[in-house]
C-alpha cells in the first residue's frame, strides 16, 4: 500500500494527472507487484474550472486502467494550490517481493529511464525549455514501470528500486546501504556508476549548465554529503543531473552478471529502453566514475 501526490509539474491537466498516477503506481512496481486498486487524493482551488479537474482525474484514471487496476473513488479538498495523486493497493507473492536490499559485489546495474525530469520541468516553468524537450520528459514520466518490473522479476534481480525524489545517487545510496546490511556482509556493498553511461533526457545537461536546478537537488547534495564519491572528471552540469529529483523515474536494478545478456534481450524484445550504468562492488556508499 502506498501513496504519492504533488502539485502540477506541467500545464496540461491530462498529462499532470497521468504523470501523478504513473509516479504513485511506481512504488508497487519497484517491489515486483501489480496494481489492484487506487483512490484519488486531490486538492483543487475553489475557482478551478470543472473541465480542468475532469481532465486531471481522467489522466490518472486512464493510467490506472492501463496498469490493469481500478480507481475506487477518493477524496478531494479545497486548496489554493492544486495537488493530485493516488493511494495505491498492489499485490505481490510474499516469496517474490523485490526490495532495494540484496545487491552483491559483481552485480550489473541497469536503469530503465533517462534522467533530467526535474531540471526540464523547472526550465519549462521558467519558459526556458523547448517544447520538444518537455514533451520527451512527459512521455518518459507517463511510461509505466510495469513491464520493466516484470523483466526484473523474470531475471531474478537481486535488488530493485525506483528513482524518484532522492535522485539516482540518493536511491543508489539507499540500495547500497540496505544491501550492505543484508546478512551482515563485510566489507559491504557499494554502487559504482559510470557517469558517461547514464542516460539523460535531451536538454537536461544544457539547462543544468545554465544553472537551472531544483531546490530538491540541493537537499539531496546535503543529505548525501560524505556518502557519494565523485570523480574529478565529472562535469558540474552532469553532477546536477545526477542529484536531480526525478518524477516517475525509471527502475534501478542490480542483476547477476551472468544475467546481463538476458536483461538486454528481454528489454529489446519488449521494445523498452534499458541502460547498463555501472556495477556493485565491495565497499560502502556510492562512487561515480567518469
Amino acid at each position: 500500500m502506498t501513496v504519492d501526490f504533488f502539485a502540477p509539474l506541467v500545464d496540461d491537466p491530462y498529462a499532470y494527472g497521468a504523470i501523478a498516477a504513473a509516479n504513485a503506481m511506481s512504488d508497487v512496481y519497484a517491489m515486483g507487484g501489480e496494481v489492484l486498486l487506487a483512490v484519488n487524493v486531490a486538492a483543487f482551488p475553489e475557482d478551478m474550472p470543472g473541465e480542468t479537474i475532469a481532465r486531471i482525474l481522467q489522466g490518472g484514471a486512464d493510467k490506472v486502467q492501463e496498469a490493469g487496476g481500478l480507481v475506487a473513488g477518493g477524496h478531494t479538498i479545497i486548496d489554493a494550490e492544486p495537488k493530485f495523486g493516488l493511494s495505491v493497493l498492489g499485490l505481490v507473492h510474499p516469496q517474490k517481493v523485490l526490495t532495494k536490499a540484496g545487491a552483491r559485489p559483481g552485480d550489473v546495474l541497469y536503469l530503465t529511464k533517462p534522467l533530467g525530469t526535474g531540471i526540464i520541468t523547472t526550465a519549462a516553468m521558467r519558459d526556458q525549455a523547448s517544447p520538444e524537450h518537455l514533451q520527451a520528459a512527459v512521455e518518459s514520466m507517463t511510461r509505466l514501470n510495469r513491464h520493466a518490473s516484470h523483466i526484473a522479476a523474470a531475471v531474478q534481480a537481486h535488488a530493485l528500486t525506483d528513482v524518484t525524489g532522492y535522485a539516482l545517487l540518493g536511491h543508489g545510496y539507499e540500495m547500497a546501504a540496505a544491501s550492505a546490511q543484508t546478512g551482515g556482509r563485510l566489507p559491504g556493498v557499494a554502487l559504482r556508476f559510470a557517469a558517461s553511461a547514464v542516460p539523460l533526457l535531451d536538454g537536461a545537461l544544457e539547462y543544468a549548465g545554465r544553472g537551472i536546478i531544483t531546490g530538491g537537488a540541493g537537499r539531496n547534495r546535503k543529505y548525501l554529503a560524505g556518502k557519494v564519491r565523485m570523480a574529478p572528471g565529472v562535469s558540474e552540469a552532469l553532477e546536477h543531473v545526477l542529484f536531480d529529483p526525478q518524477t516517475s523515474g525509471g527502475l534501478l536494478m542490480a542483476v547477476a552478471p551472468e544475467k546481463a545478456q538476458d536483461v538486454q534481450a528481454r528489454f529489446q524484445a519488449a521494445g523498452l529502453p534499458v541502460w547498463r550504468i555501472g556495477e556493485a562492488v565491495e565497499g560502502e556508499g556510492v562512487e561515480v566514475v567518469a
